[in-house]
């Protein structure tokens, strides 16, 4: 004859044993488990990436390329904030230092056009067919 495990009136979860003869309590969290496993998961998935990974996307392109262009808009964020115009959050030194920098970037351009564009500088024209 079996003897069924007692349980708590209150919870329904199964007590101990009497006697120490009970099973051994665990020590892991299910936290600490989940934690484990994805942990062992992501190790796998890095070993399979340095292993096969740059050859399955080329097969996902050749095969797949609806799936391999979701996969890349998946992993895009979703929000993406552009700020284009940058020079009013600049500094007055980095306006300077940023003017400073364009200048030195066309001024070989402008020693080669005439510095008022009316092409008299130092490079012969060009001839147009």
């Amino acid at each position: 004859m079996t003897v069924k495990p007692a349980k708590d009136p209150k919870t329904g979860r199964f007590l101990p044993r009497s006697g120490g003869g009970g099973a051994v309590p665990r020590v892991r969290t299910r936290k600490a488990v989940r934690t484990k496993l994805g942990e062992l998961f992501l190790e796998d998935m890095l070993s399979a990436w340095e292993s096969r990974g740059a050859a399955a996307i080329h097969a996902l392109i050749e095969k797949n390329p609806n799936d391999f262009l979701k996969t890349i808009a998946a992993l895009m964020p979703k929000d993406v904030t552009i700020n284009a115009n940058q020079i009013g959050e600049m500094t007055d030194e980095q306006l300077l230092e940023r003017i400073r920098k364009l200048d030195q970037t066309i001024r070989p351009f402008l020693a080669a056009s005439g510095a008022d564009g009316a092409d008299d500088g130092d490079r012969a024209a060009a001839e147009h067919e």
